[in-house]
């Protein structure tokens, strides 16, 4: 898989992305049940699982920025052999598509062919697979896993890697013997598997001549006419796959979050797991932008998902038992989503997910159509105030669930037809550089409280500042800030304002997309955080003062 800080990658996803168009009659009704489906299952796993390390690359992917796994923490001819050793008897294709449907989750993708160039099938133009006379398996996993997914109605995905490190032509003076290669593996996964719903390449950020990506992909919808694909073979395609970050609210072009339940793709003995209330706050976040969530697992080396893995997908699949309605099949909005609140709609109706509360109240954006009843969900009673001012809500503590409290909003006219509604922004943002002058990455995005937007600064840019006037003395204790690229800040201080100075509160080195500090109570007018030292463009999505009043 890519990580956001690989610069090549998140600037091509910009590119795409701007290029975008709204998605065609015929792919809109290919991508309806995916759209409805909202929730699937990524699996990520391979010999790597013997060693617990991230799965692909080689030194050639060092050497572009991203190196893990084949060629770093395991040596190349270590890595290339470990097949050898693969012998994963504990494996049952119906148990993982169990777990997937327990979790609530209604596809499943599979990583048939990783960077490291092995096959997880009976390929027949290669002799690196799993069903190679070296191999003690000697399974075909696709196979079994398709089989299973029909068996029980579950949609069924391939991930497929159009880079191949492994392979001796690849991005070679014998490329045209590579392009081959790949066209005649992307034939057998889509003849020799029955009914293929989704194909997700993973590209690196090469353009579709590296591929061959217009003849392939013009190939794979004439094997499977109702294929859905995504925007990593150099070519936009059906939908937008942004990695381990929830997408932009984004409502005339599909999307779709992978992230993992974990730290890595591929299985690592104790990896840190994500609580079931981050997990839930991402799919419903991703459900509140217009967006999909591909939830990743790694499997263990005997085959197994580990069993606190499943425990914690089993919890969502609790919650999505009894809350689902307010996921599955509905449209994102008409709120944007942002770290605390998200809103998902159908029909006359709006679910209000309040992921955390501030006060006794939440205030919303002025909604243009009258609410004309309401209920909460998730137990106990609401007072909601509507006005021109916006939309109060208020629940007693006690009503209150820590994951989520879900208001049902119905309304005197269609949800659906009501444009996105924004957030305002809690004061005036400027900054020293802005990316090419546009309002698309302005200061303000990184304090309008939406992951998806981002300020950013133009490329070399080594130091550069960003702040906000909030308009009024404002006394808080702390504040979160999220890189979108992690690493580019190296030096930062992050400073306040009452008067004419500016007085830094603290200073670090790096920053990375999660960091967060608290400090004894302050009061202040304007804050900023001044980047001193970055190896490229800083790129922030989020600063978020906390505990403000």
């Amino acid at each position: 898989m890519r990580f956001k800080n690989w610069m090549l990658a998140g600037a091509l996803g910009c590119l795409l992305a701007n290029a975008a168009e709204p998605a065609s009659s015929a792919a809109t009704d290919r991508l309806e049940w995916w759209r409805e489906a909202r929730f699937g299952l990524f699996i990520h796993w391979g010999p790597v699982s013997l060693k617990g390390t991230e799965i692909g690359w080689s030194r050639a992917g060092e050497r572009r920025g991203y190196g893990f796994g084949r060629g770093t923490e395991v040596p190349v001819e270590v890595y290339d052999n470990l097949y050898k050793e693969f012998n994963p008897t504990n494996f049952n294709a119906d148990a993982w598509v169990a777990t997937a449907q327990a979790a609530g989750m209604k596809y499943l993708v599979f990583t048939s062919r990783h960077h490291d160039g092995f096959s997880m099938f009976d390929t027949k133009v290669s002799d690196y697979k799993i069903t190679s006379p070296d191999s003690p398996f000697h399974r075909d996993v696709v196979k079994e896993l398709a089989d299973a997914c029909h068996r029980a109605g579950l949609r069924f995905g391939l991930y497929y890697s159009p880079p191949d490190w492994h392979h001796p032509d690849a991005f070679t003076a014998r490329h045209t013997n590579y392009l081959a290669y790949l066209k005649a593996q992307v034939r057998e996964l889509l003849t020799g598997y029955g009914r293929v719903d989704v194909l997700w390449y993973d590209g690196l950020g090469k353009s579709a001549a590296d591929y061959g990506s217009v003849a392939m992909n013009r190939m794979a919808r004439e094997l499977q006419p109702n294929l859905i694909i995504n925007n990593r073979s150099g070519l936009p395609e059906d939908f937008d796959t942004p990695e381990q970050v929830i997408g932009k609210f984004q409502y005339n072009r599909p999307w779709e979050s992978c992230i993992t339940i974990c730290n890595q793709w591929a299985w690592k003995p104790g990896d840190q797991m994500k609580s079931l209330k981050q997990c839930l706050d991402t799919l419903i976040r991703c459900a509140g932008g217009d967006g999909n969530l591909l939830f990743n697992v790694g499997p263990m080396a005997d085959g197994r998902i580990e069993p606190r893995q499943v425990g914690r997908l089993k919890e969502m699949g609790t919650w999505l038992a009894k809350y689902g309605d307010t996921i599955y099949a509905t449209r994102g909005g008409p709120w944007k989503p942002t770290a605390d609140f998200a809103s998902t709609r159908t029909g006359n109706t709006i679910f209000a997910h309040v992921l955390r509360w501030k006060g006794d109240s939440i205030t919303l954006p002025k909604l243009p159509r009258k609410i004309v009843s309401h209920t909460v969900l998730t137990g106990g009673q609401a007072q909601v105030q509507q006005s021109d001012q916006g939309v109060v809500i208020s629940v007693a503590a006690g009503d209150r669930p820590d994951i989520d409290t879900i208001i049902r909003l119905d309304l005197e006219g269609s949800a659906l037809d009501i444009p996105a509604i924004a957030w305002p922004l809690p004061g005036r943002a400027t900054a020293s550089n802005v990316y090419q002058n546009s309002e698309e990455h302005g200061a303000d995005k990184a304090f309008d409280d939406d992951p998806g937007t981002r300020w950013a600064t133009d490329a070399g840019t080594r130091q550069a500042w960003v702040a906000l006037d909030l308009g009024q003395p404002t006394r808080f204790i702390g504040v979160a800030i999220h890189e979108e690229y992690a690493g580019r800040v190296q030096r930062f201080e992050f400073q306040r304002k009452d008067g004419a100075d500016w007085e830094t509160l603290f200073a670090g080195t790096t920053l990375g997309r999660d960091f967060k500090r608290s400090f004894p109570a302050v009061t202040a007018r304007e804050v900023r955080l001044n980047i001193l030292e970055a190896t490229e463009g800083p790129t922030i999505s989020e600063i978020r003062l906390t505990g403000t009043e």
